[in-house]
């Protein structure tokens, strides 16, 4: 046979990013490049404009997308995907969300079945990156779920939180952030799995009985249950670090902690606590219609496309921001990135060390690569322990976008709010404090409220919509301030130009996500930070999906098999980077550099700060609050 005739071979990696208003799956060659994507943003309950009512799926920008035919899946035209049943509340529909995923990869397949390519692919590995702390509770009998999805950044767990500080002692509420590394917040999943109990009579039920039914898990969870042949029923220690219910040692559940929040195992089936990087299970296509649904199935041709990853390892699994950790290449110690999502978060490596912040950051894991040979990653001999992270969580970030498209209309699309903010110099005396849920790192007041403050009559659109972008920014300024403090520096680095490179602890801040694709708001975030800060936008977009992949990617299936693409984590940098040194400074369009001056900076500073304190102590309750009567209205 003739040189002509053979075929080349070109592995990839599949990741499916599942995140809290769109779900993505991207497939990756092994220079982090990509052969075919799709995303799906979700139709929630508060947006006439995603159309709940018809088939199609808007991206991002509001761009009206659809699949040919015989590829489409048929939505459940009377259910969107997130739902706001009351002020503060978030919740998400558990099919809607897997066939979301299952959507994807069926429009990600055809277009690799479609397109001429100069090698024939093959499909190695599947990664997970998913929204963390959502919890979800289903049935191990019927595989359906017995309530909507509680989202991350619902806050209808206040009142249980602040029972709690009122009625328990400081010692056993320090003693639980100390064991699991989460302050007792309505961000962790612990106390949505409480409000689940004590609200919804059918769980309770089912928790009582004792049989074994009832089964916890966070989306992950959900989804490799779903999606494995073996019906896996496993998380990662990513996220299982952000339920409570860890101990961020030992990477187990912890029984102080379990008993803490009256958790019994014998009748809450808790998911097995696995590696970043393992392979926990192989793939297969389930059945939607067995989940309880008639309207939202495959089509005969959608399900034989996906019949190519039918098999194939779901290897790596991490929280979307351990995976943007890792796809922003931040795995060494001392490295920082933040990604700007639905909420933003700024993660610090602090490698195998657990550092326990004393100024509002969280202790949690990183990511665990196991399987890591420390003669391949520069002699370090902890490479393959789990490496910890210190984070800093705000809950809305590009959300606040949203709400000024979808509740005030103030612009079409989201790509629209940096030009819009950018008319006008400064914000004009307005202050915008976005607790839509609370304030989370390092203010944790889960009774703050959305609050917009310094309003005149010479306040316009812009001058709120920037005030909007500048509130992302000073938050991220309060975590930053919080994590220096941690490391023993002083965090008046920030505004101090004379402050050597070695005295300064973070010289350049990574960012990623939909937000830092916008110049204005980089800019922006600069003058915030300050002069010793550099602010460095990655070249990849999609640095969460990527993260997953290359957790996945590094696994494989037994000691004695290669790698399903990298063969070290020193690899993966090296390839993904394109051969470069990540300390180089980035081309100038990614680079950002404060611009203010300092006495302005600070003015501002303190502006924001005033604006926080009057945010606070605005919960809404039940009694103030009669969506009756507005229906009425």
């Amino acid at each position: 046979m003739s040189p002509a005739h053979f075929t080349a071979f070109e592995n990839l990696v599949v990741s499916v990013d599942v995140g809290t208003t769109s779900t993505r799956a991207i497939f990756f060659r092994k220079d982090g490049s990509h052969v075919a994507s799709h995303q799906i943003e979700y139709s929630t309950s508060a947006r006439e404009a995603s159309k709940r009512n018809s088939p199609e799926i808007f991206t991002p920008e509001g761009v009206a997308i659809s699949l040919s035919d015989s590829v489409e899946i048929e939505s459940r035209i009377n259910e969107p995907t997130l739902v706001f049943p009351n002020p503060g509340w978030v919740e998400c529909d558990p099919i809607q969300v897997l066939g979301n995923v299952i959507q994807c990869l069926a429009a990600c397949l055809v277009q690799l079945a479609t397109t001429e390519h100069d090698v024939q692919f093959k499909i190695s590995a599947i990664g997970i990156a998913n929204m963390r702390e959502t919890t979800i509770v289903w049935s191990k009998r019927s595989g359906r779920p017995l309530h909507n999805g509680i989202v991350w950044n619902d806050t209808r767990t206040s009142k249980l939180v602040a029972d709690i500080y009122q009625n328990e002692s400081t010692e056993r509420i320090d003693r639980v952030r100390e064991l699991g590394g989460c302050p007792i917040s309505t961000y962790f999943s612990a106390t949505k799995w409480r409000w689940l109990y004590e609200n919804v009579p059918h769980i309770r039920k089912a928790y009582d009985q004792g049989d074994g039914d009832l089964m916890f898990g966070t989306v992950d969870t959900w989804l490799i249950y779903c999606l494995t042949e073996e019906s896996s029923f496993v998380t990662d220690v990513t996220n299982a670090s952000r339920t409570s219910l860890m101990n961020i040692e030992t990477h187990r559940y912890d029984d102080e902690l379990l008993s803490f929040w009256n958790i019994d195992r014998s009748k809450l089936q808790l998911p097995d606590i696995r590696p970043s990087s393992y392979v926990y299970g192989h793939y297969h296509t389930p059945d939607l219609r067995a989940l309880g649904t008639t309207q939202f199935h495959l089509s005969i041709d959608a399900r034989a496309v996906l019949q190519m990853l039918h098999g194939v390892p779901i290897a790596g699994c991490l929280g979307d921001q351990s995976a943007s950790l890792v796809g922003q290449l931040a795995v060494k110690q001392g490295d920082a990135k933040c990604t700007y999502g639905t909420g933003a978060f700024l993660l610090y490596n602090t490698g195998p060390r657990i550092l326990a912040s004393q100024h509002g950051a969280l202790t949690t894991v990183g990511y665990w690569f196991p399987q890591l040979k420390s003669e391949n990653e520069d002699g370090d001999e902890d490479c393959n322990k789990p490496q910890y992270a210190l984070e800093g969580s705000i809950a809305v970030a590009g959300s606040v976008v949203q709400w000024l498209r979808d509740n005030l209309r103030l612009i079409s699309n989201s790509k629209d709010v940096g030009p819009l903010a950018s008319q006008v110099s400064n914000s004009g005396g307005v202050v915008f404090v976005p607790a839509f849920s609370g304030l989370y790192a390092p203010y944790w007041d889960s009774g703050s409220r959305g609050t917009i403050l310094g309003l005149t009559q010479y306040t316009s659109a812009a001058h709120i919509a920037r005030a909007a972008l500048e509130a992302v920014c000073y938050q991220v300024r309060a975590i930053l301030k919080a994590m220096i403090s941690d490391t023993g520096s002083s965090p008046e680095f920030l505004d101090d130009r004379n402050l050597s490179a070695a005295d300064n602890p973070l010289s350049s801040l990574r960012v990623d996500g939909g937000m830092s694709k916008s110049n204005e708001m980089m800019q922006i975030q600069a003058d915030i930070l300050g002069p010793c800060v550099t602010v460095i936008r990655s070249a990849n977009h999609e640095c969460t999906a990527l993260g997953a992949a290359i957790a996945a990617g590094l696994c494989s299936e037994g000691e004695d098999s290669e790698p399903f693409m990298w063969n070290s984590l020193k690899e993966a940098v090296r390839m993904v980077s394109g051969g470069g040194d990540l300390s180089a400074e980035e081309p100038s369009d990614n680079t950002f550099h404060a611009e203010l001056s300092d006495a302005k900076r600070r003015r501002m500073w303190k502006l924001w700060e005033r604006g926080v304190e009057r945010s606070r102590g605005w919960e809404i309750n039940d009694d103030d609050y009669d969506r009756d009567e507005e229906m009425e209205d």
